[in-house]
């Protein structure tokens, strides 16, 4: 799947490489003093490391608006509304030794109306959506009561390695 296109406004901040991985960040102008990059790729690349990967991988990591996660998801699911984190996962392989697991794109706005419903910092909802998306990337879902009570257990594990205020929905 073609990765989507961000908001002309985003600016993509310096990648870095941590034990394989290279996450790279893409804030929508809007929100970049708002949002800390290291804190999202710190959630990734937990993610990452609780399914030990092995292999080198990039992924990205967009924050964006309402408008753009409504189009998207009015797009590839057929909702129009928009939605807090929608992953695309997808099987390219940029260099022969790396491959791309996909992209996460979070809205902004819809992040901080849940932080806000659960009492808890827009941060921690932010670490959330990153470690649920990234954990859809590597094949998780929650289509069927099994498959959610695995991906939440893991999506628990990962938060709690990481210290987050919260380490699941609070909705």
């Amino acid at each position: 799947m073609a990765r989507p296109r961000t908001p002309a406004q985003a600016k993509t901040t310096s990648t870095r490489k941590a034990q394989g991985a290279r996450i790279d960040v893409q804030i929508a102008a809007r929100y970049q003093d708002a949002v800390k990059p290291t804190v999202l790729r710190q959630a990734a690349q937990a993610a990452l490391d609780r399914h030990c990967i092995k292999h080198h991988v990039e992924l990205t990591i967009v924050i964006t608006g309402n408008a753009q996660l409504r189009s998207l998801n009015r797009a590839f699911r057929e909702v129009d509304a928009p939605t807090d984190v929608l992953s695309f996962a997808t099987d390219e392989q940029p260099r022969p030794d790396t491959v791309y697991l996909g992209d996460v794109v979070i809205s902004y706005p819809k992040a901080r109306e849940q932080a806000q419903a659960g009492r808890h910092p827009v941060e921690a909802e932010l670490q959330l959506l990153v470690v649920h998306g990234v954990l859809h990337l590597l094949g998780h879902d929650h289509n069927s009561e099994a498959e959610k009570n695995l991906m939440w257990k893991a999506q628990a594990a990962v938060l709690k390695k990481l210290g987050a205020a919260i380490t699941e929905p609070k909705l």
